[in-house]
This record gives C-alpha cells, structure tokens and sequence, in this order.
C-alpha cells in the first residue's frame, strides 16, 4: 500500500515538474522579458520599460488585432456551419457506422497541419486538382486564382480546425434526450422547431466549446496566411513571429505574446462562466 502511494504522489510530482519546467518557467521568462529594453548587442537589457505594452496600442497594431479577430471569428462561424450538420450526421447514425465516420475526423490528426497545409497548395495552384477538374468539366475557361486570397487561407483554417469543432458538437448532441424531441413532436413541433427550440439550445455548450477550440488557435496560425495567403495580410501570429525570428526584437514579442495568451484566458474563462450558466438553466 505504502508502495502504491508513494508511486502515485511519484506520479504526480514529476508531471507537475515537467509542466512547471515546459509551461510555467518558459512562460515567466517570457514575461520578464516583456518589460525589458531591447539590448544592443544582446536580446534584452537589464532597464525595465512598459513601452513595450505602449506599443501594442499602437494603431498599426490594434488594427492588425482587429484583423486577426475578425478573420478568426469567420473561420469559427464556418467551421460552425460546416461541422453542425456533420455532427449531427454522426450523432444520428447507427452504432456501426460511428466508429468510421469517428475515424475520418480523427485520421488529419495523424498528419502534421503544415503538411496538410501544402497539401492544400497542390489543390488550390493554378495547375492544381481544383482546376484541373473544373476544367476537365468545362466549367471554367481559364484557371481560377485560388491562391494567395483570403478565401484560401479561410479553406486552410477550417480543413485545419474543423475537427475541433466537430467533435465537442457531436458530444453535446449524443447527450441529447431523445425523449424530449420525442415530446416536442408530441406537442405538435415539426422538426424545424423540435431543432430551434430544443436541439441548439441543449447543444449550446458544445457550440461555446467548439467556437472557442477553433477561434483561439486560429489568431495565431500564422502559417497558414503566410503558405495560403501568401502573406498579404499581417496578423497576430505572424507580427509575433516576425519579432522574435525576424527584427529579433525579444520585448517586443514577448509583450505580444503575452497579451495574446492573457487575451485567450479571458475568453476561455467566458465560456467557463456561460458553460456553468447553461448547466443551471438546464437543470431548472
């Protein structure tokens, strides 16, 4: 017994260990950094600022902000559109089938994402399959550039994101009663109104969820516009990268970043409070 518990608290420790050394340290550092001078012949100076957080207010940057808000907020909303229906699909079909139709969700996680980013490239080219195909239909007279548009990198986020969406949806769907649609029909409900009234709002906490696992990683993908878009647009991530990596300016980025992630856990404490809201709604 003595053996088990000590193994157990082993367990444990260490995993809290490898988080603080991975998250918690990297992140602290990144944090003093922020309010540090960019050195001269090194990354940081010991001379303690807040101009790095000044610059953030910045008009070029509270208007590359909005535009990284704004393209994540229409990636969340069709991948919303396009993983609903999916979702329900899966939900609604039988015991058998689940586990495929689970298995081609799953199967572009066992691909790195910026592989499956260039994989898009060979599709969306001027002599890409795209084309190709609507060539060979007679459809078009002359490639389409796909490339290097906004539409691209939106098809980018959400082939990429779209399995975060997918699968919090189906979990909120499989745990809807069917006896409750079962008395909204009852009652005299079709099944636009049995879906209105009771489907999405019993689903709500998956679509909160779902909104957020695609809205919070799409800000800082920068690698997507960049391949996709072919960088035309200055986003959150790609300001980030692009001070760390390229104007080796360490504060700067720091400073970012750590908004960036300040940012995220005010959101994500949002849908904390509106998850814990609708789980009370539910059960009066």
């Amino acid at each position: 017994m003595k053996n088990s518990s000590s193994f157990r608290r082993l367990l444990i420790g260490s995993t809290y260990f490898w988080m603080a050394g991975l998250a918690l340290v990297p992140y602290l550092i990144l944090l003093g950094a922020s309010f540090l001078e960019r050195g001269e012949g090194t990354l940081v100076s010991s001379h303690v600022t807040s101009a790095n957080y000044l610059h953030l207010l910045s008009p070029t940057v509270f208007s590359m902000a909005l535009d990284s808000i704004g393209l994540a907020s229409v990636a969340a909303l069709l991948c919303l559109l396009a993983g609903y229906p999916f979702a329900y699909v899966l939900a609604q079909s039988s015991a058998k089938l689940q586990p495929l139709l689970l298995l081609l969700v799953m199967i572009p996680f066992w691909t790195n994402s910026l592989i499956r980013t260039y994989a898009l490239v060979m599709m969306l080219k001027a002599d890409g399959v795209v084309n190709a195909l609507l060539l060979a239909a007679g459809l078009i007279d002359a490639p389409l550039q796909l490339m290097y548009t906004p539409m691209a990198v939106f098809i980018g986020l959400v082939y990429t994101l779209l399995p975060f969406m997918i699968l919090p949806l189906y979990a909120a769907l499989k745990a809807v009663d069917p006896r409750l649609l079962e008395a909204g029909r009852d009652l005299g409900a079709g099944r636009v109104q049995n879906f209105i009234k009771i489907t999405v709002p019993l689903t709500m906490p998956g679509i909160i969820a779902g909104t957020m696992l695609v809205f919070l990683p799409a800000l800082g993908m920068f690698y997507i516009s960049d391949i996709l878009g072919g960088a035309r647009s200055m986003l959150l991530g790609n300001y980030i990268r692009d001070q760390f990596l390229v104007f080796r300016d360490i504060p700067t980025g720091s400073a970012a970043s750590v908004t960036m992630t300040l940012a995220m856990g005010f959101l994500l404490l949002l849908y904390h409070l509106a998850s814990r809201r609708l789980g009370k709604e539910m059960l009066q």
